[in-house]
């Protein structure tokens, strides 16, 4: 399914993408986890995820993320939920195929690095670190897992740091399949942009870095909207090859995502139009953004 995404690439043809996974499927009223967000609404409510797939790619996307961001290696690691893990992804990928109902629409699979998200905050825990052999392992697995159950992509999301981001990136490259980099990034105190949650980590030093690694492709995403323009600008020194973007809009208070201040649909289409001046070709949204918004991303694209 990933031989058109392929040619796409190639020839600089626009990519619609899907919007925001989880929050779409918290706005339809599964419970989300204190601990694991959305993770366990894959065998909770495979039905609810399955629709949610179902009306991204009726509104055009492309491609579709399986629900498998949440499941991350490090996450479930510290929760000692190493094999809970592989059985959430395998369920997750089998329901995003599902949704396709055989239709040409390439299944990404989501890898993060998401780690225990303190209660009522967007922030990580950061008293937890894993050695780096003990990370690398971690994220091969997961890697490995997402391969076995037959994604057409892996989808590297909120991607933000020299260290574990890299150590993620080279897992996901050593299953041979398309990884494509997303980084998040979000404006410190002096005005300086950097890793979402990583105010250590500048995208000017992330950047070169992600992009040695040689992916097929690097998208700025769960990054304001407002801060998106700068960060691609940004990229753009390290990085040649084909460039998405696909903001956040809201904000997080774990385990709920906050429907606040949404951009609107067109606006998302005006965005979209100055960052394909940028060079972007790979168009949708995450958290908060929605069906409504990939359709018209596909509407403004299709002209």
């Amino acid at each position: 399914m990933y031989d058109h995404i392929a040619r796409k690439l190639a020839s600089g043809d626009i990519i619609i993408l899907d919007g925001g996974t989880g929050t779409d499927i918290q706005r339809r009223g599964a419970p989300m986890s204190g601990e694991t967000w959305c993770a366990e609404v894959n065998h909770t409510r495979p039905e609810i995820v399955q629709a949610v797939h179902e009306d991204y790619i009726g509104a055009g996307a492309e491609i579709v993320t399986a629900n498998t961001f949440a499941t991350s290696a490090l996450l479930f690691d510290a929760l000692g939920r190493n094999d809970d893990l592989v059985t959430i992804d395998r369920a997750a990928v089998a329901i995003a195929r599902r949704a396709t109902h055989g239709t040409p629409v390439a299944v990404a699979g989501s890898l993060s690095t998401m780690r225990p998200v303190i209660a009522g905050s967007d922030r990580t825990a950061k008293q937890r670190q894993w050695p780096e052999a003990a990370a690398r392992a971690l994220f091969r697995r997961k890697a490995e897992n997402l391969a076995t159950c037959g994604v057409d992509l892996i989808m590297l999301e909120m991607m933000r740091d020299c260290d574990y981001s890299l150590w993620a990136t080279e897992a996901a490259l050593a299953t041979d399949l398309p990884v494509w980099v997303g980084i998040s990034v979000e404006r410190r105190a002096d005005g300086k942009i950097a890793g979402f949650g990583r105010e250590d980590q500048l995208l000017d030093d992330v950047a070169p870095v992600l992009a040695a690694t040689k992916p097929a492709v690097i998208s700025i995403m769960h990054t304001s909207p407002n801060d998106t323009d700068e960060a691609l600008e940004i990229v753009r020194r390290s990085w040649s090859g084909p460039l998405g973007a696909y903001p956040e809009s809201g904000y997080f208070r774990m385990p709920d995502w906050q429907f606040i201040d949404i951009i609107s649909p067109a606006d998302l289409v005006a965005k979209s139009c100055g960052w394909q001046r940028q060079g972007v070709t790979i168009f949708g949204g995450c958290c908060g953004v929605g069906p409504d918004h990939i359709a018209a991303l596909k509407t403004e694209w299709s002209r």
